[in-house]
């Protein structure tokens, strides 16, 4: 059995200020406080949510 692919995102700004469903999409990532890191697997949804809010995380290690 293949292992999945993961990413480790990180949360570099903070969601104050920004439109709640931006907020939500870092909730739905795992992530509520800058400096947080999480590992997700790489799947064509979590893609598109870290597109979403580019501009507040970064991709740390793709795997």
């Amino acid at each position: 059995m293949a292992k999945a692919k993961t990413i480790i995102v990180e949360q570099m700004k903070s969601p104050i200020g920004r439109p709640g469903d931006q907020r939500a999409t870092l909730v739905g990532l795992g992530l509520n406080k800058r400096g947080r890191r999480k590992e997700l697997v790489d799947t064509p949804a979590v893609r598109g949510m870290i597109n979403k809010v580019a501009h507040l995380v970064r991709v740390v290690d793709a795997k």
